[in-house]
């Protein structure tokens, strides 16, 4: 089915950008917009207490979900690893927070250095190279049980992400890499358990990379997904929310056989916080998504620690519905792994 399809009103960014203003406090005009490949030097510096970085990694298997995190938000740093039999609910992983976030680096260009951080109980090694980024990190569970992961994430030759500027004002904004259906391949090794990812079954890499200044409460919306239409193509979900409200940018957009699609609408998201695992359905009032997430597995995470906190539902299952390219070609989906989120934060 083919329809007519309004494109994006948002400006693409071509070339390479930095981020801020010299003296990296305040956001640059001209970093304002969306690029289909990582273009932004983010440039921040000063601002303590509101500067936020993190590259987040997470796999998604048909029996299995895997997370590495990597932050520093400024007054603390954050080493996690985590995974989830979505058969069962078996979790386990580790995570460090480092007071201050002294050792815990992230470069202004995102993916040009290693990210590396060792302690008594948890290693994380994150290297990119032209081919993809490997995920290696190795653990002691909370009962004592040794564990590692070893994924290398692929990246396509010509495979493009959604990379955009959320401008709240000029001293507060976000740049965010949002990467959705890249290929992985690799092992988690849980005591004498070994589950392979990859291999028979599909898995699929999700990568969010955050660099900037935020405010002190926020909330979001953000899900993802990839799998193979009905008519073959390999669709790739990225969508948020929330978050972007009366900034005139999204973090909207498919992406089709290695092409993104920008949505340059704010979606619909209709859930309910107090039942999670019930169906999320996430629609484009311009028509081109209506889809529908069933959840297997609720991730349910709540931190308190006096002026700070967050709780945050993240929920993994399988997207059904429609999406449709900006040639205005109908995809169907059905059935392809996927997540869903809503976070409440003071931080």
């Amino acid at each position: 089915m083919v329809a007519t399809v309004t494109l994006t009103h948002e400006r693409e960014i071509t070339e390479p950008v930095e981020l801020c203003l010299p003296g990296g406090r305040l956001l640059a005009p001209e970093a304002r917009g969306w690029s289909r490949v990582p273009l932004h030097d983010c440039n921040l510096a000063g601002g303590w207490g509101r500067t936020k970085r993190w590259d987040y990694w997470a796999v998604l298997t048909p029996t299995h979900a895997l997370s590495v995190t990597y932050a520093d938000v400024d007054y603390l740093g954050i080493t996690d690893v985590w995974w989830v039999d979505l058969r069962t609910g078996r979790t386990g992983g580790r995570n460090r927070s480092v007071p201050g976030a002294p050792g815990i680096r992230l470069p202004d260009r995102p993916g040009t250095e290693p990210l590396r951080a060792a302690s008594r109980h948890q290693v994380l090694d994150l290297t990119d190279d032209d081919d993809g980024t490997r995920l290696s990190a190795a653990w002691t569970e909370a009962d004592g049980t040794p564990a590692r992961l070893d994924v290398v994430v692929a990246r396509p030759p010509g495979h493009e992400s959604l990379n955009v500027v959320i401008p709240w004002s000029d001293r507060t904004f976000q740049y965010t890499s949002k990467h959705q259906a890249r290929p992985a391949r690799g092992e988690l090794v849980v005591g004498d358990e070994r589950i392979e990812v990859g291999g028979d079954a599909e898995a699929w890499g999700v990568l969010d990379v955050g660099r900037g200044r935020w405010p002190y409460s926020t909330r979001w919306n953000w899900g993802g997904g990839a799998g193979a239409a009905t008519t073959g193509e390999v669709v790739g979900i990225q969508i948020g929310g929330r978050w972007t409200e009366g900034t005139g940018s999204t973090e909207n957009g498919i992406i089709v056989d290695g092409r993104l699609h920008k949505l340059g609408d704010e979606l619909a998201w209709y859930y309910d916080w107090d039942r999670p695992t019930a169906p999320w359905r996430v629609v484009d009032p311009g028509g081109r998504m209506d889809l529908t997430l069933t959840p297997t597995y609720d991730k349910h995470t709540r931190i308190e620690a006096l002026v700070l906190g967050t709780e945050v539902h993240q929920v993994f299952g399988t997207w059904s519905g429609t999406v449709v390219a900006d040639d205005g070609t109908e995809l169907a989906v059905d059935g392809i792994l996927g997540f869903a989120e809503e976070s409440r934060s003071r931080w």
